[in-house]
């Protein structure tokens, strides 16, 4: 086939979900046996548009408000979630993450993108908010983990307004899409997956996919 068999990943980089969703992408895509011609796409999504730079509270209080829960209920849903990253190779430290806006975190990964690196600066700043503690709206840390990744002429976006557009598209398309929440994967333009549902499941709905395009 000549075709490009894309998958389109709707996350935000402090998504829990999105981050598991996306090492079970991974490996379900390590037993795909048509990995060769897939290409995954990255397209922007903002859990909260309106969060803050920065903020006082620590991340299970913020969840607690959220949800309307005690916050000893949002330690034991973070402590399951770490359990989960531990599965799949992953040290998550959810005590020192520092909830933050996103939208240039997004606008760095768009010119990755562009650069053909969307993957390694998406898994680049995931790892960061999760396992680092960095601050992922901080333009001095974006351009240190742009670069350690490859990517080139990061500093340039904070003195011009370049690839909002891109971000603002994929946000529009996931409206139209009627994606409400992440991570969402579009699989071959057909299937969608909401949700960390597992590698088996994802493998299960990839060759669904492929042989759906071969009948």
């Amino acid at each position: 086939m000549s075709e490009t068999f894309v998958i389109d990943i709707w996350s935000d980089v402090v998504c829990p979900f999105c981050y598991l969703g996306t090492r079970q992408l991974g490996e379900a895509l390590e037993r795909f046996e048509h990995r060769e011609d897939v290409v995954l796409r990255h397209r922007a999504f903002e859990l909260d548009p309106r969060a803050k730079l920065a903020d006082d509270r620590a991340l299970a209080e913020m969840v607690a408000a959220k949800y309307a829960i005690p916050v000893s209920q949002a330690h034991a849903m973070h402590e399951r979630m770490e359990r989960d990253a531990q599965s799949l190779g992953m040290t998550w430290s959810l005590e020192t993450a520092q909830p933050t806006n996103t939208f240039d975190a997004h606008r760095v990964i768009a010119l990755a993108s562009s650069q053909g690196l969307g993957d390694e600066t998406s898994e680049r700043l995931f790892r960061a908010y999760f396992s680092e503690g960095d601050l992922v709206s901080d333009h001095a840390r974006l351009n240190e983990l742009a670069r350690e990744v490859g990517v080139s002429d990061v500093g340039s976006l904070w003195e011009s307004d370049a690839f909002t557009d891109v971000v603002r598209a994929d946000e529009v398309a996931a409206q139209e899409l009627g994606i409400t929440g992440v991570p969402s994967f579009l699989i071959d333009s057909k299937f969608m997956v909401t949700g960390a549902q597992g590698s088996e499941q994802i493998l299960d709905v990839l060759q669904r996919a492929w042989a759906r395009r071969a009948a």
